[in-house]
């Protein structure tokens, strides 16, 4: 679904906007914006957008429009926000933002792929899921025709990344990985990074909790993370603390 997000800062009105027919990696990175503001304590409602990909500067969403300014995805937001007096890390030092910053990447670069191989070179998730919800906006035949354009930009992208010819497995195997570092570094602690949020709380929060809650046909992901414990009573308790009057979607 597509959401609009309000907030005011210094008295400024600012808007998020995702994309309508959302697929599961544009939720996850849309719950991580809604997860970092929610962490910033700054208000937001919802609106639906279906054209919100065509409206963003980058062609992905989330994105926040301030006045004549449109600012997409999650990081540009980040500094955007950051502009305004709002930074969940400023209590790290250094060193500890590095490491904070490598664990991003570590999620940029493998949950991230592996949410759009799931969408776009997974066979039956392809066929079930992304394709009929991707151009369920359109009439035919461009119902049909705009999921394959997309297809061919997403399976591109994909190879040039050394992620469309892996197998299902190996793609598993990644976020195994991937996963088992989050949970080593989150260990028994309620954040990251001592004892408040920071910016990779919100990321991993959003693509986690999206993983774990999205109805798939192929639900290898969700699989891994469930072997995590920590991992899934950490998406249980942001839920909680930081969604509980709304819901987390």
């Amino acid at each position: 679904m597509a959401a609009l997000a309000r907030f005011i800062t210094k008295n400024k009105l600012s808007k998020l906007t995702v994309t309508g027919q959302i697929l599961l990696p544009d939720s996850a990175s849309c719950l991580s914006v809604k997860a970092f503001l929610e962490m910033c304590g700054l208000k937001y409602s919802v609106v639906l957008r279906n054209n919100a990909e065509h409206m963003s500067p980058s062609g992905k969403v989330p994105f926040i429009q301030i006045g004549p300014f449109l600012i997409s995805e999650f990081e540009p937001i980040i500094g955007f926000v950051n502009t305004k007096g709002f930074h969940l890390s400023a209590n790290l030092d250094d060193t500890e933002r590095a490491e904070m910053r490598a664990y991003m990447a570590l999620v940029d670069n493998i949950l991230v792929n592996a949410e759009h191989y799931i969408s776009w070179c997974d066979a039956t998730v392809l066929q079930t899921v992304t394709k009929p919800r991707y151009g369920s906006p359109y009439p035919w035949p461009l119902n049909k025709l705009v999921p394959l354009k997309k297809w061919y930009e997403e399976t591109s992208r994909l190879k040039a990344l050394g992620w469309s010819q892996k197998t299902l497995s190996e793609v598993c195997e990644e976020v195994q990985t991937c996963c088992q570092a989050l949970s080593e570094r989150l260990d028994k602690n309620n954040f990251f990074f001592g004892n408040r949020p920071t910016e990779l709380d919100a990321l991993v929060f959003g693509h986690l909790f999206t993983i774990l809650t999205t109805p798939m046909p192929v639900n290898k992901l969700a699989e891994i993370v469930k072997n995590f414990d920590n991992l899934v009573h950490f998406c249980a308790r942001i839920e909680q603390q930081y969604f509980s009057a709304t819901e987390a979607s």
